[in-house]
């Protein structure tokens, strides 16, 4: 069989287990091409490492090297031919976090208005990346769940989100205002035709992809003056998940142990995490929330110095 066959079935095995795993199978797929074009049958280190670094950045070279190892691991089991690169051959990964970019609400509302801009003009796209931002800004929800939301997960109770990132589903309630947003869009929605059963698609008819999304909302910040050139940093999409997080917690954080941990635990289950430790980063985020839990952690202990 060929790499490509091979991938196909690494990819079908996947997304049996609930994945969705669209962009790395276009990369394996793109993995494959490339090994094919050197005549290779087998999955070899050095042309995994050499199709990793075609990348520009250190930390994409790493995640390429990462899921061609997977694969290797994977085909390892039933032909030893295929070699498994060492999972440190491009340096040792840093449990980094880069800072976010917190977006103010004028600033997430210029974004969403440039998107109206959009070509191509008349059609149903401006609307779509009108909407997505705005949705993404108000309820934290990721690019991909957003992006595979299908017409049936619009519920009265809110979206149902079905591929979370931990596999699990979950409800995500809306407020009033987001969801007279969207039964807007959803008007001009039927008004453009489309077949697809996406939420949220394109001039031609299809859906949009997580990585167009990306793409076009850098281009939107590009353009606004609030990112620079490539490869300097700027906001990031992921960043109005941190920025609704942040709005989240700043009105909550208080004295009260009792109602961080209700308030952390309900949030945390709304942004679909696994468990609260991911929620808890957040608090790090800006000085405000640094000041709140600072002076909550000086009243416990004046508290507990008092009770003796």
């Amino acid at each position: 069989m060929t790499l490509t066959g091979h991938v196909h079935l690494y990819v079908a095995f996947k997304r049996a287990t609930g994945l969705s795993f669209k962009e790395p199978a276009q990369l394996l797929a793109d993995f494959a091409s490339f090994a094919e074009s050197r005549g290779e049958e087998f999955v070899g280190v050095e042309t995994a490492l050499a199709w990793a670094c075609r990348s520009g950045s250190v930390k994409r070279k790493r995640d390429r090297l990462q899921l061609v190892r997977g694969l290797a691991v994977h085909l390892h089991v039933v032909d030893e031919r295929h070699e498994i690169p060492h999972r440190d051959a491009l340096g040792r990964a840093l449990t980094y976090r880069p800072p976010p970019r917190l977006l103010s609400l004028a600033e997430i509302r210029r974004i969403m208005e440039t998107a109206k801009d959009l070509p191509p003009a008349g059609t149903i796209t401006p609307a779509t990346f009108h909407c997505i931002i705005g949705l993404l800004a108000a309820t934290g929800m990721r690019r991909s769940e957003a992006t595979g939301l299908k017409l049936e997960d619009d519920t009265p109770d809110g979206l149902r989100i079905r591929a979370a990132k931990t596999g699990r589903s979950r409800l995500v309630p809306l407020h009033e205002g987001v969801r007279a947003a969207l039964d807007r869009y959803l008007q001009v929605r039927r008004q453009c035709g489309s077949a697809d059963g996406h939420f949220f698609v394109l001039a031609h008819g299809g859906p949009l992809s997580p990585m167009y999304l990306t793409q076009t909302f850098i281009r939107l910040t590009r353009r606004l003056g609030l990112r620079g050139e490539p490869g300097e940093p700027g906001p990031r999409l992921h960043d109005l998940r941190h920025g609704f997080a942040v709005r989240a917690l700043e009105g909550v954080v208080s004295g009260d142990r009792r109602q961080i941990g209700r308030h952390m635990l309900a949030l945390s289950t709304y942004l679909g995490h696994s468990n609260a430790a991911g929620t808890y980063w957040y608090l790090e985020a800006t000085p405000l929330l640094l000041h709140n839990v600072s002076a909550a952690a000086e009243t416990l202990f004046q508290q507990r110095r008092a009770d003796g």
